[in-house]
């Protein structure tokens, strides 16, 4: 069975819409209800910037086991139903907004922290639902200020997100998926594939996360983290409708969001025509077919002139600027012929080019582009009057990318194989 994007077994569910009230259905091969709030993503995620708290709900987990084993959290319950176990119990509507503000607004982790809502109600708020459904299991913070987070889920899986810092800004990178199954060669993410897609509740829990970590409300955020943003765009939409509402929510501007894509030519259309403001980043990576299929298999289904003509729409349609992002692999994409096919791909297009270094990973055999390559791309494009930018390296002592923080704890407690031969990029290639 799979629901909006995630894969669940057969359990009897009790679906929550946002007006009616709840319907049990009872799905067979499990027996006895199970609350599973599900949201027609289609309907809602339109009314994002609007109101957040008609919306504020998730999918309780991916396995009928922890359906079963582990009690709803309140960032996973639907506003119905937790108006009506207010009700129930004596307590004004008002209560409702109390949460949410302390949750979202406030950035509230423990029920000990609402002091304006009185002890009996947290005391029962406490032991009919946990705050959060899911805790960090390991913190590191980098000289820089950067701060990385190992978030552990209900099903024992975990997946990253991390603070960045800089100045007034606050930037939270987050991920969508546990795993990714976009194949990029150079990526600690998806050396293990994916597992399944992260619900809302898991999205919106890695911001309180990370605000909790560096006491400070994130400011902006990058959907730049583990997993495929696009490939779990309707759960993404509904937790940054929550992370961005200015009521009920965290109060973060959608102009702030910017989501990352390995370039879905049909996901981009949907984004571009969410109603939304958020803004596009492609993870390019190469300048022709030849070579990015190599990088990112998936391209071989979709091409290069797909993906940019998506995000021409995308422009067209928003208004918004693309972002191509680019990995430099020392070696591989970054020579002068790249550069120039580079310029020649964007040029005359409303865009700006990322470069992003390339940060070791263990078991992959490529390497950091040297300082002269670098500067000759930067050169070659502004000759071209494309805008780039050097992307800064943040929290290398602390494997800040992308995947590597997770991808290092998993491989002490079960040591895996070098990585060389799935990567399709002879070992020579890439560091001769």
């Amino acid at each position: 069975m799979v629901l909006r994007g995630v894969a669940i077994d057969p359990l009897a569910a009790k679906v929550m819409t946002r007006d009616a009230k709840p319907v049990v259905q009872d799905v067979q091969g499990v027996a006895g209800p199970v609350l599973l709030p599900v949201l027609d993503v289609h309907r809602a995620a339109p009314a994002a910037a609007d109101s957040a708290s008609t919306i504020a709900a998730g999918v309780q987990g991916a396995t009928a086991e922890h359906a079963d084993s582990s009690p709803l959290a309140l960032t996973e319950v639907l506003d119905n139903c937790l108006r009506e176990w207010l009700a129930q119990r004596g307590e004004s509507p008002m209560r409702l907004r109390q949460l949410r503000h302390h949750l979202y607004r406030r950035g509230c982790i423990d029920y000990d922290q609402m002091t304006d809502l009185p002890r009996p109600l947290r005391q029962k708020l406490a032991a009919a639902f946990p705050l959060l459904a899911t805790t960090v299991e390991h913190r590191a913070v980098a000289a820089d200020g950067t701060h990385k987070l190992l978030v552990r889920l209900k099903d024992r899986r975990s997946v990253e997100c991390v603070l960045i810092q800089d100045g007034g800004r606050a930037t939270a990178c987050i991920s969508t998926q546990v795993g990714c199954g976009m194949g990029c060669v150079f990526c600690a993410s998806g050396l293990s594939g994916v597992e399944r897609n992260l619900t809302p509740p898991e999205i919106v829990e890695q911001l309180l996360h990370l605000w909790h970590s560096g006491q400070r409300r994130p400011t902006h955020i990058v959907v730049m983290g583990m997993g495929e943003p696009l490939a779990n765009l309707d759960n993404l939409l509904q937790a940054l409708a929550i992370a961005c509402d200015p009521k009920a929510g965290m109060g973060i501007s959608q102009r702030h969001v910017t989501i990352s894509t390995v370039g879905l030519p049909k996901r981009i259309r949907q984004l571009a025509a969410s109603g939304t403001h958020y803004h596009l980043a492609v993870s390019l990576h190469a300048p022709n077919d030849e070579l990015r299929t190599r990088l990112v298999p998936t391209n071989a289904k979709t091409g290069i002139a797909a993906i940019v003509a998506a995000a021409d729409e995308f422009f067209r349609l928003t208004g918004r600027q693309v972002t191509y992002e680019y990995v430099l692999l020392g070696g591989v994409n970054d020579d002068a012929r790249c550069a120039r096919e580079l310029a020649q791909l964007l040029r005359g297009r409303k865009a700006h080019v990322n470069l992003i270094p390339w940060n070791p990973v263990a078991g992959l055999p490529f390497r950091r582009p040297t300082d002269a390559a670098i500067q000759h791309i930067v050169f070659t494009l502004r000759q071209a009057g494309i805008s780039v930018k050097v992307r800064k390296r943040k929290g290398a002592e602390i494997d800040a990318a992308c995947g590597q923080l997770r991808r290092r704890l998993l491989a002490a407690s079960n040591p895996l194989p070098p990585e060389t031969e799935r990567v399709g990029i002879p070992v020579d290639a890439a560091d001769p």
